[in-house]
């Protein structure tokens, strides 16, 4: 089987912004979805992982955007691909191009294995994942080390709620994405793009925990963030706007 997985989305309404294009939580989820589809299809997605008593979950992730898609863009196409594989993680490449194969946008992902009962990281099957492997190109750094603002800045409150929690009962990955958004006001949407959207998953939360989101602003039009429970960082993101 192709080490790449290739999916095909299309552009609806309903995913749109007020400015007519697809949200950044939206590519999000079309990533989580390709990852699930390609891991699924050569042996070790959410079922086969479930019948280890084992679970994925995402470390962290950047996503790079050139241009964001409309409506009019149609059939969109993502690929995904596995690029590095090591005991306790592998990283995970994605590139989403318009219906004429012009990339509009590029991530990469890391991720882990827990044991469900634990919720402590398992070592994963190297040799399995290695067949997979390729070196395909891949123009966009991956995630780096983000400072630790919440100790320094204010946070503003928030509970996580029903349309928060995923299948296993926590606090959605893409949701974060979702809220940390929020926090910008809509002028700064009417006037720029979030270019780089970097995210570091450090704890799972679940229902009803009360949170502090925080936010600096770092100069250049790159904001650092963090999403805090009890003065522990559940969370943190840089963005990047242009």
């Amino acid at each position: 089987m192709d080490s790449t997985g290739t999916y095909p989305f299309v552009t609806e309404s309903y995913q749109l912004d007020f400015r007519g294009r697809v949200t950044l939580p939206t590519i999000g989820n079309y990533m989580l979805h390709a990852a699930s589809r390609h891991a699924a299809s050569r042996g070790f997605g959410f079922g086969d992982m479930s019948e280890r008593h084992a679970a994925w979950v995402l470390s962290r992730m950047a996503i790079e955007m050139t241009e964001y898609p409309t409506l009019s863009t149609g059939t969109l196409t993502l690929h995904t691909w596995i690029s590095d594989v090591s005991r306790l993680f592998t990283s995970r490449c994605f590139e989403l191009d318009d219906a004429g194969g012009k990339p509009l946008g590029y991530a990469h992902s890391t991720w882990a294995a827990i044991d469900m009962a634990t919720r402590r990281p398992i070592s994963l099957d190297e040799e399995a994942l290695r067949a997979y492997l390729t070196d395909r190109p891949f123009p966009v750094r991956r995630p780096g080390k983000m400072p630790a603002i919440e100790t320094s800045t204010p946070g503003e409150p928030y509970r996580i709620k029903y349309s928060d929690l995923d299948v296993n009962g926590h606090f959605n990955s893409i949701k974060y994405m979702e809220h940390m958004l929020d926090m910008f006001d809509i002028a700064r949407f009417e006037q720029q793009e979030v270019r780089r959207f970097e995210i570091a998953y450090l704890s799972e939360s679940t229902g009803g925990m009360s949170l502090t989101m925080h936010m600096a602003d770092a100069g250049s039009g790159r904001y650092h963030m963090a999403v805090c429970c009890a003065g522990k960082a559940l969370c943190r993101a840089s963005v990047v706007w242009e």
